[in-house]
């Protein structure tokens, strides 16, 4: 009797090890990884035509005097005489650029007076554009730069350019599903590039403008990109 007390609790044992280490399907099934669907990258881009509307240019003085400081009071002077000629020609966001003061060398090395510089940068309507420079120069500016031309609605048009994109996405995504016996699912991912509007000119336009200060806007390309994962059907 006390070897078969003994027995049983040994018995009973071994089973409970043997139900913890042995096959256990529907948990096992469970745990199982799903089976990740197919998918397809494909990049898209989309742009949009459009002729600029706003001009931006930089507008310079530079002067001298036999001392710095006299440089820059002439300097002074003559930028407040071309800040205001380019606010009463329709120029806005006017903002300093930088300002510079340097001595003026002799072939001996010896300072011979001091040159200072300013320069600002304005904003015009395309169509203003040329009657800003001729006002700039005319009320002292000897350095101009320019002009950028951009659109007003910049944004405007790179959302369109970007939904192009998407759509450009898809066409192609398409293609490639459908050469391959499947059809397009869901997207799982999308990822948008950026890009900077182009200026493209319309080379025969140049030299049809015959004011003072030629300007022709040409054309703006403004374009996005983005890449789209879809998964396959």
């Amino acid at each position: 009797m006390k070897r078969l007390a003994l027995a049983v609790p040994a018995l009973l044992a071994v089973a409970a090890l043997a139900g913890a280490l042995g096959p256990q399907p529907e948990a096992a099934e469970a745990q199982a990884p799903a089976d990740r669907p197919d998918t397809v990258s494909v990049s898209g881009v989309g742009s949009v035509e459009s002729v600029p509307d706003e001009a931006q240019m930089t507008f310079g003085v530079e002067t001298r005097g036999q001392t710095a400081r006299a440089a820059v009071a002439a300097n002074a002077e003559a930028m407040q005489k071309v800040i205001a000629a380019l606010r009463k020609a329709g120029a806005r966001e006017i903002a300093t650029q930088w300002i510079n003061v340097w001595p003026v060398m002799r072939d001996e090395n010896a300072i011979s007076g001091y040159s200072a510089s300013n320069s600002v940068s304005a904003v015009s309507d395309i169509e203003d554009a040329a009657g800003l420079i001729d006002a700039g120069v005319e009320a002292g500016a000897n350095q101009v730069s320019g002009p950028g031309m951009s659109r007003s609605d910049g944004e405007k048009l790179y959302r369109t350019a970007l939904s192009k994109a998407v759509a450009d996405a898809r066409e192609r995504a398409e293609i490639l599903a459908k050469a391959a016996g499947r059809t397009l699912g869901e997207i799982t991912s999308i990822s948008e590039s950026g890009a900077t509007p182009v200026p493209y000119y319309d080379l025969a336009a140049k030299g049809a403008a015959e004011a003072s200060t030629p300007i022709v806007p040409g054309q703006l390309e403004t374009t996005a990109s983005v890449s789209v994962t879809f998964t396959l059907r």
